[in-house]
């Protein structure tokens, strides 16, 4: 796990080239497999691999064509105003902790 206050976005960038190479790898796919599934141009898949830099558009084709896209759907959601709220309720209850007789 990667401690999120230590790292800069360019390390993220560089992390997520790194998951993305070893996602094709663990499919057994060669960049030219990779490329052909996604639209995404050899060019564009080497420097991503190498430097982590990529538009939005074509890492969003990659993980498509590597079955990761559904990933993408919790990133930047709001947290649930009813979680939140139920457990404020939960922390506000006084429970006795033992009994007396």
């Amino acid at each position: 796990m990667i401690p999120n206050e230590f790292i800069t976005p360019l390390e993220m960038a560089s992390h997520i080239a790194k998951w993305v190479k070893e996602k094709r790898l663990e499919q057994n796919l060669s960049q030219h497999s990779l490329l052909e599934r996604s639209g995404v141009s050899l060019a564009v898949l080497k420097k991503f691999e190498r430097t982590g830099k990529i538009s939005l558009e074509s890492l969003l084709k990659l993980s498509l064509a590597l079955g990761s896209l559904v990933d993408f759907t919790q990133l930047f959601r709001p947290a649930l105003p009813e979680t939140a709220k139920i457990l404020d309720e939960l922390l506000k209850q006084k429970t006795r902790k033992r009994g007396r007789l």
